[in-house]
């Protein structure tokens, strides 16, 4: 029996099933794939904002999602996991407009457009 090493060396292990998870197209999402017998499955949460400072619970939240996601699609579900999206952005848009109103850039959030 192979030897275990004592420190986790990702380059090793992670290359390779990335690789695979890549060509298997593991990170897509396909609505033509959805079905009764795979049906579709999603997480979509905002990320941490401008307005915080990143901590513990982040990387906790974003772990449990992960191990959803992959849960869901070892059961043959159709999934799409999308960290990282906001779906809103209002605390970043209020932090935004302020440097911007500061910054002499505009002087009414309705000065800016889409």
């Amino acid at each position: 029996m192979a030897e275990i090493p004592k420190a986790y060396e990702p380059q090793t292990v992670e290359d390779k099933w990335y690789a695979f998870w890549e060509k298997n197209d593991c990170f897509k999402a396909d609505p033509q794939r959805v079905s009764d017998k795979r049906p579709a499955y999603s997480i979509v949460i905002p990320p941490p904002n401008v307005t915080g400072v990143l901590h513990m619970g982040h990387v906790l939240n974003n772990t449990i999602q992960d191990i959803l996601a992959r849960k869901a699609r070892m059961d043959g579900k159709e999934v799409l996991w999308l960290p990282g999206t906001d779906h809103a952005g209002i605390a970043t848009q209020s932090v935004v407009e302020r440097k911007l109103i500061k910054e002499r850039v505009m002087r009414h959030r309705d000065d800016l457009g889409r």
